[in-house]
């Protein structure tokens, strides 16, 4: 018999074995409910091209035809993704609305002996679940970690998240470091709707009782937008504070940033991208610093004379209260270990 939900509980989706999206690799990249594995029914090309015959020749032999590619790749896949799978499986099966790519599959799955599910209303069941909590009234208890360029945020809160403290890495579900140097290598971000499925998941593994700790962002990083839920969360969040010297955060940034300052392509990509306020002159200096790697020299120069002014003045715009600040005579590994303990101390006495 098959069944039916709409379910999609972190503890619902948990209950099955495998969660599968039948829809076209296309559709599955750009969006697609966490842990789900894509088994097409129809590829890109085979939707494309059965979409286009029954628009433009006969619905009738669309169908057919259609009918015909479903049913080999259903077969392709019983024979190898699916081959090794014994009478237990029990699997979640979705496509765009649950309809007769997802009832194609899953007939077939009940037929075999599978106890399986089908996701009524199919992905959009997910995107409106996902939408209802970003674009609705956020209701977590967002601290800021804030601080200048190279005082190593996004490095604390791997430290703070194994001292049991509840952070959001927005950094690395948008795979970007959030600055003009921050594009990954061989790492390109994902869409939006995907970007916020991630994020989707994230929180919810928060417990919104506690305090979570977000690295403060503009409300875009890279490509990608931070929710309206979440953004609205930041901008009444209260602050903790790293400060370390310009030389310091230089000498981080100079670390963290090896790949791109290894690139020349990508460094004077990047230098290109600053804004016009900065003279010819000026960066022109900058990218002959980056093409004879004089790359400590050039990141203590965009600290000083790009990033600093412009974290200033975005700080003289902000009225949030500050819960903490953390002087660092250097950034580095015992430094940051110490900060994410000072950081926990906060938090703990924001909770009493």
């Amino acid at each position: 018999m098959i069944r039916r939900t709409t379910d999609l509980s972190a503890a619902a989706r948990a209950g099955f074995d495998a969660i599968i999206d039948v829809r076209s690799p296309s559709e599955f990249a750009e969006d697609h409910i966490p842990g789900a594995i894509n088994l097409p029914v129809l590829d890109d090309a085979e939707r494309a091209e059965i979409g286009a015959e029954y628009v433009q020749r006969s619905k009738f032999l669309a169908r057919r035809h259609g009918a015909a590619k479903v049913a080999r790749n259903i077969a392709a896949h019983l024979d190898g993704a699916l081959g090794d799978r014994d009478g237990s499986f029990q699997p979640l099966v979705y496509c765009w609305r649950g309809g007769q790519r997802s009832g194609a599959m899953v007939t077939v799955m009940d037929q075999v002996g599978w106890p399986v599910t089908v996701l009524d209303g199919g992905y959009m069941t997910w995107r409106r679940r996902v939408q209802t909590t970003l674009y609705g009234e956020g209701r977590w208890s967002v601290v800021l970690l804030d601080g200048g360029t190279g005082s190593g945020k996004t490095a604390l809160l791997d430290r703070l998240a194994a001292r049991g403290v509840q952070m959001l890495d927005l950094e690395g579900l948008a795979a970007h470091r959030g600055s003009l140097f921050g594009a990954i290598r061989d790492r390109p971000q994902p869409s939006q709707k995907l970007f916020e499925s991630r994020l989707y998941q994230a929180l919810e593994a928060i417990d919104p009782t506690r305090p979570v700790v977000v690295e403060a962002e503009s409300s875009r990083i890279g490509a990608r937008t931070v929710p309206p839920a979440l953004w609205a969360a930041m901008g009444r969040a209260s602050v903790i504070e790293l400060d370390a010297p310009v030389a310091a955060r230089a000498a981080w940034s100079a670390r963290v940033y090896a790949d791109i300052a290894s690139d020349p392509a990508a460094m004077n990509a990047a230098l290109g991208r600053l804004p016009p306020h900065h003279s010819r002159a000026t960066v022109a200096g900058w990218k002959a610093m980056g093409v004879e790697g004089r790359t400590l020299d050039l990141a203590a120069a965009l600290i000083a004379e790009h990033y600093d002014p412009a974290y200033r003045r975005m700080s003289t715009r902000r009225d949030r209260p500050l819960l903490g600040r953390i002087e660092m005579a250097e950034v580095s590994e015992a430094e940051l270990d110490r900060a994410a303990e000072a950081v926990r101390e906060a938090l703990s006495r924001l909770k009493g």
